[in-house]
């Protein structure tokens, strides 16, 4: 069963924000897409760019560093299908964002 960790508040990611939050040594980019909350590997798998710094449009960030593009909602990316951020469940209890952390 996944251990839920309050990351964030709702006033500190409004609609279009991202929010970079660091959790025992592993690094989360949380998004809010329109009212959505996701949750992705904060980390570009390219070259390490901090997703979370991205231009968010709609449901897809670009890393601010070199340009690839993922989809926050099922870490997807158009460059194919072998590549892929770990999208992590996302609980919201009041003001509350909490994420399912392994």
């Amino acid at each position: 069963m996944p251990r839920f960790v309050k990351m964030a508040t709702r006033d500190e990611l409004p609609p279009g924000a991202a929010k970079e939050v660091e959790h025992e040594g592993r690094v989360y980019a949380l998004f809010n897409a329109d009212g959505v909350i996701s949750v992705i590997d904060g980390i570009c798998p390219h070259q390490g760019g901090p997703l979370a710094d991205g231009a968010l449009s709609g449901t897809v960030v670009t890393c601010p560093w070199h340009g690839w593009q993922f989809d926050v909602c099922s870490g997807k990316t158009p460059l194919g299908s072998k590549i892929k951020l770990e999208v992590f469940e996302v609980k919201v209890e009041g003001d509350d964002i909490l994420v399912a952390v392994p």
